[in-house]
């Protein structure tokens, strides 16, 4: 889609009221410089969760979440970025713009390939009515018009070109086809076949509710069982889920999503209530799916067959979670009974009793990781307790630093029969914690110079007209995202601290900066003014007087100095010798 202009977002940034937008969805207490609730991403009974009016962001020292209002919107109202971005503009009266160029050019190209998955979409659902066959198929699979509706079900007959005389009229419309994945190109006197033939049809959508491909699933015998759309500018399998907007469209809330198999197994599971279950498209879960899954909801639940197959699918999905079990994220896993699928299962005991099927059978992913590898190992004797430290060390180190992997190694030490300071090797040196840092449930401490300056300056960034040049910081790496950030703030001087989080969104610099933004300044608001010119001149290596004169100096060459600020300069210069003021320093 185009482009949202970076400068828009800022704007946008600094007129939103991040504690009003809040306050809407869960009710804020003040509470010294900030506002206080239980957060709304995990079960809490004291409030852990603050919202800062100054950096207008937000953080949980409870599950760790934290963002800016782009990022509330993203999180609680399931909204992704550019949605986001539109309903916070609608809160305050802007029109979002968009950046002409390759991406509008790209958007252009694009229109097409929706238009006839749109028109062939509609053809399937007319087919359908037509057809006894496909009917009586769902019929015998539990399901009613209504859900089929809901979900745009269709079926398409035997024959190689129905769509392609349906949707292909022109040379236009038949390229669009293609390109939408809809047709196979073949040698011949017909150039192009249709590439689904007697299916019942499955359009799968994007988060915008946009049809960007099919699944076709075959109403007898036949191979394969389930056809998708190939890979094309649209649809990609290791990203999109299977009704994931469906579930998005039924829920408000969505505390929980079950990802199954089939299509068939989602559909077969919103007609008996269940309505939070999603598909992969013929794909193992891949960490995309995974960020997508957690951008909805806390918990994701895998439901597997239990036999190899099925188990050997768990193993995968849980190797590909591993980097997305953040604390306060919850990872399960549910083995269904030999010969029975959702679909079959559903129908068979009903919603209520799957439901508790769900909360009592499935593992957490600390348990099934731990328990499966025991089962390779000898847990009676010390070579395979040690074994199984071994086995577990590569995915130890896959997760990300936080509570949960602490938590686990200690159950890996149980387990192993060791004390778990033996095991603390298994926290590898790129996810350790910096030293003098916390976990995710302590706020960060500014307990370095450098530390300290970025936190004021996401505090109050307009800090950072009385630093100087950032370059006088020097050469040292250690002090380049302080000049990084100096230089940025300086260069947008009406910016807030949550546009400058926007700014560095999904890099390392924002990352860090996510962090040091969550730290309390305790300095008064009177004194951060002095304490920042203090900072600045311990780290560029000069006295606060020296770097009070020079701010003058170089205020002076950009305007007339007042007159208070022309007799400080006149007294610095004298006290300490060095550049004499500009013309328009002395001049009255």
């Amino acid at each position: 889609m185009p482009r949202i202009p970076q400068q828009f977002i800022e704007e946008l940034l600094s007129r939103a009221d991040i504690v009003e937008l809040i306050d809407k969805r869960v009710p804020l207490k003040k509470q010294g410089r900030e506002f206080a609730a239980c957060c709304p991403f995990h079960n809490e009974k004291s409030p852990s969760f603050f919202v800062s009016p100054v950096k207008q962001f937000y953080h949980c020292f409870g599950c760790g979440a934290h963002g800016t209002a782009i990022s509330f919107l993203m999180e609680y109202d399931h909204m992704e970025f550019p949605e986001a971005v539109r309903e916070l503009a609608d809160m305050v009266g802007m029109d979002v713009p968009v950046e002409q160029g390759e991406n509008t050019e790209k958007a252009s190209t694009l229109a097409p390939l929706y238009e006839v998955l749109d028109k062939a979409a509609r053809y399937y659902q007319e087919q359908l009515k037509k057809t006894p066959a496909a009917i009586d198929y769902l019929k015998s699979r539990g399901l009613t018009g209504e859900i089929a509706r809901e979900f745009g079900l269709g079926s398409v007959p035997a024959g190689w070109d129905n769509v392609l005389k349906a949707v292909g009229t022109d040379a236009a419309m038949q390229k669009a086809l293609l390109g939408a994945g809809m047709l196979i190109e073949k040698e011949g006197e017909h150039p192009f076949h249709d590439r689904f033939r007697e299916r019942v049809m499955f359009p799968i959508k994007d988060t915008r509710g946009r049809i960007i491909g099919f699944g076709g699933r075959v109403m007898g015998k036949g191979e394969p069982k389930y056809l998708n759309s190939p890979e094309t500018a649209l649809f990609h399998k290791g990203r999109e889920l299977y009704g994931l907007y469906e579930a998005r469209q039924a829920l408000r809330d969505i505390p929980r999503l079950l990802v199954v198999e089939g299509y068939m197994d989602v559909v077969a599971l919103a007609q008996y209530g269940v309505r939070y279950a999603v598909a992969t498209l013929g794909t193992s879960t891949t960490e995309e799916h995974l960020k997508k899954l957690f951008r909805v909801a806390p918990e994701v639940v895998f439901c597997f067959d239990g036999d190899r197959a099925g188990r050997a699918a768990a193993w995968r999905a849980m190797e590909n979670a591993l980097p997305e079990a953040q604390d306060g994220r919850q990872i399960r896993f549910l083995f269904l009974p030999d010969g029975e699928d959702p679909d079959s299962l559903v129908r068979k005991e009903g919603k209520e009793a799957f439901e508790q099927r769900i909360v009592r059978d499935a593992l957490p992913l600390s348990r099934y990781l731990l328990d499966s590898l025991a089962e390779q190992t000898d847990m009676k004797s010390m070579d395979g307790r040690a074994r199984l430290v071994e086995l577990t060390r590569p995915h130890l180190s896959r997760l990300p630093a936080g509570v949960f992997r602490d938590m686990l190694r200690n159950e890996l030490a149980h387990l192993a029969q060791v004390d778990p300071g033996k095991l603390t090797m298994l926290n590898p040196a790129p996810g350790a914690r910096e030293a003098g840092t916390p976990k995710a449930s302590g706020r960060p401490q500014l307990n370095s110079p450098v530390r300290k300056a970025i936190g004021y300056v996401l505090y109050r960034p307009a800090l950072a007209a009385l630093a100087g040049d950032p370059k006088a910081l020097g050469g040292d790496a250690g002090l380049e995202m302080l000049r990084e950030l100096l230089e940025f703030a300086q260069g947008h001087p009406h910016i807030n601290g949550a546009a400058i989080l926007e700014h560095w969104r999904d890099t390392e610099v924002g990352t860090h900066l996510d962090r040091l933004a969550q730290a309390e300044i305790v300095a008064p608001e009177e004194a951060l003014e002095s304490e920042f010119r203090a900072l600045m001149a311990d780290l560029t290596g000069r006295r606060p007087q020296e770097q009070r004169r020079d701010e003058l100096i170089a205020e002076s060459r950009k305007r007339t100095l007042n007159a208070a600020e022309k007799t400080e300069l006149t007294q610095l210069l004298a006290t300490q010798g060095g550049n004499r003021p500009t013309d328009s320093a002395k001049s009255s």
